[in-house]
């Protein structure tokens, strides 16, 4: 899903109609990579259809317009990322680092996010009663984790669930304030396995009292996706 290796050129004689599954896929691949690069707003059609090699009429009559094609790329990106939570690991002193690794990895998707920030700021999200039952799953599976002993449960779990996002996506979302504060780049090897370790020493606050933090110095990186720096 959203794997910029893929081609967006046509094959010679071969219409985009020929298969259209992956012709949607190609417009989605561009579409999400234009709304990354400039949010919502600045988003083009022309350069979206341009980047998936068909015409502006072939993506409207896939999507419709650019708020449904924006709606669909979320829906995409959310479904991805509910499978990257559901394997979530329940101590925090592992699961924090999962959170970083994955943020390290999926860097064009809280660009997006930070564009539809500046531009909706606190008006109404596009999808926004969809997009708040995934963060309601999200919730939901901080809540299963504190009843199942993992986690504490003296917070109130959205709490605990804005925090763990603030703590591992914060280097990755202001890469300017982290060289600031740190004197290291989010995306170099140093820093990211000193912030690992930060957030399996830190985990401790997260934890429920017969847990103890993990020694682990790797994290969970195995399944996750490829780095998109």
């Amino acid at each position: 899903m959203f794997d910029k290796s893929v081609s967006t050129s046509i094959a010679k004689g071969a219409g985009p109609s020929r298969n259209p599954e992956r012709t949607q896929e190609r417009i989605l691949n561009a579409a999400f990579a234009e709304f990354a690069g400039k949010g919502f707003a600045g988003a083009r059609v022309d350069a979206i259809a341009r980047q998936a090699g068909i015409n502006k009429r072939m993506l409207y009559h896939y999507f419709g317009n650019k708020s449904a094609l924006f709606r669909e790329v979320l829906r995409r990106k959310m479904a991805q990322r509910k499978a990257w939570g559901d394997a979530t690991p329940n101590d925090p002193a592992d699961s924090l680092p999962y959170w970083f690794d994955l943020a390290v990895c999926d860097v064009d998707w809280i660009r997006l996010l930070e564009w539809e920030a500046l531009q909706f700021a606190e008006k109404r999200l596009i999808d926004e009663d969809r997009r708040r039952e995934a963060v309601a799953g999200a919730v939901n599976r901080i809540r299963v984790r504190q009843k199942s002993g993992h986690v504490t449960a003296k917070f109130n779990p959205k709490q605990v669930l804005l925090a763990m996002t603030a703590l591992t996506w914060f280097p990755v979302a202001f890469p300017q304030l982290t060289r600031l504060i740190t004197g290291q780049s989010f995306s170099g090897s140093a820093f990211q396995s000193a912030h690992k370790q930060f957030l399996r020493q830190f985990a401790s606050a997260f934890q429920a009292a017969k847990t103890q933090v993990s020694p682990r110095a790797n994290g969970h990186s195995k399944n996750l996706p490829r780095s998109r720096k």
